[in-house]
């Protein structure tokens, strides 16, 4: 009978390790007497102390205590809150090695999770200039010892809220913003929510920016449609910020950690804000999705219409559509393009972002793309390519399993989770499909996150 591995390190106690390789969210990885160590913060190459936190049967986790040797991509975090803030997590490793490690990581799960060896996996296309990139930031609000309100981001791993009055991956507006948003909820003396006890108001506050168009809106998520100093708090701070064109309260009752409810009220100016995306012009409401690095968008849309190989004579899908952005990039160069989207208010938001740019050939169908797909097969509408751009958790199975049954030609697969989208090309290609090329965008530079391009061709 195999002997149980003993596990040499205990919780306290301080080791020297090699790290030799990434875990997914970017931790550094090594081994002390066969056993595996996660050690945030460290880098391939280097040999650190750790301190152990945690000890599980085939794993422990280590903080970070002294560099011993270190890798030549370390660099120091340009974050004074990167130690606290779950938001970045490659802040100490230079850009350079950030897209490296973005394409191993990507190869790694291509060939753990999905069998596949040898996939042709470009180069990242990283930013010129990783900084700002960010037209969307969403904290929770909370109360801090002193009694004061905090809004930022959660620590990592915790609840606990970080106090972020600067982000260098947000625009300036974006923290401009939800500085004075902190400051008039203070002095008004608004509740702020307790998850604990599910006592007060505030729960989260969003800003939206359109870089191109400059106009911004604030969304003040709450735990009841009671809100009585909330049109005061939206004439405030619009009276300091003109780009500031809508103020939405957003209801939320539910209990969860879930951010939007499905109500929403104006509290100030328009129900949402205009932006543009090349020469094509979007409306972006309160609850809404709207790719939030707005330069990278515009580089991915075209590796998606590059794969997509439109001569103008094809249908074409467009799966979980959103506002239509990508749908309508599709519809120039396309004979007919048909999206599906499951938010209500989005297909709202699409249908208007079609009459707006005079999109003649798109047809939007509002419900999940399990259901409507194979509902527009069996009335005889089939496609020549199919792009889908799902959520994380990637695509539901009856999509796939439609695509394999129509013999879709091409299918474009826009990616946000590596693991999910090996699982999704490994049913494909054991169903006749091949990946021909993948490119992977940073959209999220400092983070661990990876979007890509597959393209997938009928054999």
């Amino acid at each position: 009978m195999a002997q149980t591995q003993q596990i040499p390190v205990k919780v306290g106690e301080e080791i020297t390790v090699e790290i030799n390789g990434y875990a997914t969210q970017g931790e550094g990885v090594g081994r002390y007497k066969g056993f595996t160590i996660f050690v945030p913060n460290s880098l391939d190459g280097e040999t650190v102390l750790t301190r152990i936190e945690m000890v599980k049967k085939n794993y422990a986790r280590g903080e970070l205590v002294l560099v011993l040797k270190d890798a030549p991509q370390r660099v120091e975090p340009a974050c004074s809150l990167y130690a606290l803030c779950g938001g970045c997590q490659l802040l100490h490793l230079n850009y350079q090695g950030q897209l490296e490690f973005k394409r191993q990581r990507l190869i790694d799960v291509l060939e753990r999770l999905g069998g596949f060896k040898g996939v042709e996996v470009h180069p990242v296309i990283g930013m010129p200039e990783p900084w700002k990139y960010r037209n969307k930031v969403q904290y929770p609000f909370a109360i801090n010892d002193e009694g004061k309100v905090v809004i930022g981001c959660y620590q990592q791993g915790t609840h606990d809220v970080v106090d972020t009055g600067e982000c260098l991956i947000q625009h300036d507006l974006n923290s401009r913003i939800m500085n004075r948003v902190r400051e008039l909820t203070q002095g008004m003396g608004i509740s702020v929510y307790d998850e604990k006890t599910g006592q007060g108001l505030l729960r989260y506050v969003l800003v939206k920016n359109g870089f191109e168009s400059g106009e911004a809106m604030v969304v003040l998520v709450t735990s009841s449609p009671e809100f009585p100093e909330g049109k005061e708090l939206a004439r405030m701070l619009a009276t300091g910020f003109p780009e500031l064109k809508s103020v939405v309260q957003n209801i939320n009752t539910s209990g969860g950690n879930v951010v939007l409810g499905d109500r929403n009220k104006i509290l100030y100016g328009e129900e949402g804000i205009i932006d543009r995306l090349g020469d094509l012009e979007f409306k972006i409401s309160a609850t809404s999705f709207f790719q939030v690095n707005p330069a990278q968008t515009k580089i991915l849309y075209q590796k998606a219409l590059e794969y997509a190989s439109l001569t103008g004579k094809e249908r074409v899908l467009d799966a979980y559509c959103g506002v239509g952005t990508l749908t309508l990039f599709l519809a120039k160069k396309a004979k007919e393009v048909y999206g599906i989207e499951v938010i209500p208010e989005a297909i709202e938001d699409a249908e208007e972002n079609a009459i707006r740019n005079q999109a003649k050939n798109v047809t939007f169908v509002m419900g999940a793309t399990e259901d409507v797909l194979p509902k527009l097969v069996n009335i005889g509408i089939d496609f020549d390519v199919a792009v889908v751009d799902p959520p994380r958790s990637g695509c539901e199975e009856r999509v796939l399993q439609t695509f394999v049954q129509v013999q879709v030609e091409r299918i474009v697969y826009v990616s946000c989770n590596p693991s999910t989208l090996a699982r999704d090309l490994k049913f494909l290609v054991n169903r006749g499909y091949e990946i021909k090329e993948i490119q992977p965008i940073d959209m999220f530079p400092h983070t661990y996150h990876v979007e890509c391009v597959a393209l997938i061709t009928r054999k």
